[in-house]
């Protein structure tokens, strides 16, 4: 009979049925398997061991799954695990004659004479599991790449949230003894300590927000949200910039509303203090292209790394992170947005249900790989229709009470201006203000820091720093100098005033007509 091929042969079987088929035995163990159940029978406490690792599935025999679960059923209900409660709760399942009746049970408490090595065997029949559920998955990928009736991007989707399943379930974390984790946080302090900017974390760059929280720490996830048009983006680009040029740390960007290209002119429009209308149009004078080229220096040596796939995947998602942590070291990640993700195929329809599998997700990767992580999220319309200041509150985070629940921290940008408040309680203008509300610090504060906004460069700076023009400088007494004085008083060198006196605008002694005065 000729061999069954095609996608109806991949149709019809599994995968263990396939490898069988072939000749392939599937990666099992199962005289280990009778050794890892027979110390159960014959020890006890060691149930607390093998649970942590085995489920009844990581079993290959059917009769290992059933002794196995009916370990597991009395271990839940605190009752003894011997032959004689193991014989009697597979009576009562039903099953005790097919795994082989009492004779069986009674010869695996009789197979060991020591349960010494129970761990590592129960790892052994852990891997085996893990090599069958590989061989499992592939194949069902290759069954459904075989069917013309997939959809490739559903079938990459699936291919995907298996692999990203499979990856979380077999990771595996001992408890940790007090002593050691005591070592590594008084380290962490003394690091702390030794370092000029005291901070613990990744620094922000604002320093009155990294008073508060020493820096991002590793493994948190931060939630940035604000209504459309506060400036989410314009906050992280800025704090990106900071983190890189100022502090010389490895940030990656995925950005899923915006191209890299739009990212990154941002990024010159706010270090150049060119408006993004020039930069759009190309028209700038002969001394802002000598100012341009200057300027970005500072961004060409930055270890920014920016993603604009869109719709990104959690599987994808984490794949990256964890390529450019082992090839970049990287510090931090950044998400714009949250909501642009693409949750998993079973979770498409219920859209809140979504939203909370790709928070809890983005948690596990800050964990796994001990980074931290800030993503950004959208505020529903309540905030907007809401009476008085009009300030974000954790209620109106869009689509998932699960965000608030996973993040570590949780930040709202307010713009009283954006709001339509033109002045503040006492009668000072609000132009240019902005507040970041931390409405959630799980090990810190919670207040609410002060900001400037310019928004000519979609630039945030620390509410202290002055705001020069462009045209003008503080002179040593304390005076502004414009552009136009400093020409007469030659305080011109090679083109460029030196950095210790502003904005470093670049002139040219051979258009005098383009001098901005």
């Amino acid at each position: 009979m000729a061999k069954q091929t095609g996608k109806s042969y991949y149709k019809k079987n599994t995968a263990l049925e396939i490898n069988n088929q072939l000749g392939q035995l599937p990666p099992q163990a199962p005289e280990i398997e009778m050794d890892v159940l027979g110390a159960l029978l014959l020890e006890r406490g060691k149930d607390i061991v093998v649970l942590d690792i085995l489920t009844p599935e990581s079993f290959y025999k059917p009769e290992h799954q059933k002794i196995f679960q009916a370990i597991q059923d009395l271990s839940t209900n605190h009752q003894p695990i011997d032959y004689h409660t193991v014989i009697d709760k597979l009576k009562k399942n039903g099953t005790l004659e097919e795994v082989g009746g009492p004779g069986f049970v009674v010869s695996l408490s009789q197979r060991i004479g020591s349960s010494a090595h129970i761990e590592y065997h129960s790892k052994i029949i852990a891997e085996k599991y893990i090599q069958r559920e590989l061989i499992r998955v592939s194949s069902e990928i290759q069954a459904k790449a075989y069917d013309d009736s997939e959809d490739v991007d559903d079938l990459l989707e699936f291919s995907q949230q298996q692999m990203f399943d499979l990856a979380l379930g077999s990771v595996k974390k001992d408890a940790v003894k007090m002593e050691h984790v005591l070592d590594e946080a008084i380290q962490q302090i003394e690091d702390a300590k030794n370092r000029e900017d005291g901070l613990s974390g990744v620094p922000s760059g604002f320093s009155s927000l990294d008073r508060i929280t020493s820096g991002w720490q590793n493994s948190d996830m931060v939630i940035l949200a604000a209504r459309p048009s506060m400036g989410k983006t314009a906050f992280v680009l800025s704090m990106s910039r900071n983190m890189t040029v100022n502090h010389g740390k490895s940030v990656a960007f995925f950005s899923l509303e915006m191209s890299a290209v739009q990212l990154v002119t941002r990024l010159i429009s706010s270090e150049t203090e060119l408006g993004s209308e020039k930069l759009r149009s190309g028209n700038l004078k002969d001394y802002e292209w000598q100012q341009l080229e200057h300027k970005i220096t500072n961004l060409e040596k930055a270890k920014l790394f920016i993603d604009d796939t869109p719709a990104i995947s959690l599987f994808e998602l984490r794949s990256k992170c964890r390529k450019l942590k082992t090839r970049e070291n990287i510090d931090l990640v950044i998400i714009d947005y949250l909501q642009l993700m693409t949750g998993p195929k079973e979770t498409k329809g219920n859209r809140e249900q979504e939203v909370s599998t790709i928070s809890r997700g983005l948690k596990a990767i800050a964990k796994e790989l001990n980074l931290p992580i800030i993503a950004l999220s959208q505020l529903n319309r309540s905030v907007e229709m809401r009476s008085g200041n009009k300030r974000p509150q954790l209620s109106d985070l869009r689509e998932s009470g699960a965000i608030e629940q996973d993040a570590d921290i949780v930040m709202f940008i307010h713009r009283p201006e954006k709001m339509g408040m033109l002045e503040d309680e006492n009668g000072n203008s609000t132009k240019g203000m902005a507040e970041l509300i931390i409405a959630k610090h799980r090990n810190g504060a919670v207040t609410d820091v002060q900001l400037r906004f310019r928004e000519e460069f979609a630039r945030f700076e620390d509410y202290n720093d002055s705001f020069i023009s462009p045209l003008e400088d503080i002179t040593s007494n304390g005076n502004v100098a414009t552009f136009e004085s400093k020409i007469n008083n030659s305080d011109i060198d090679d083109g460029f005033f030196d950095d210790d006196l502003g904005p470093n605008n670049a002139f040219d002694n051979n258009n005098f007509e383009d001098a901005p005065f």
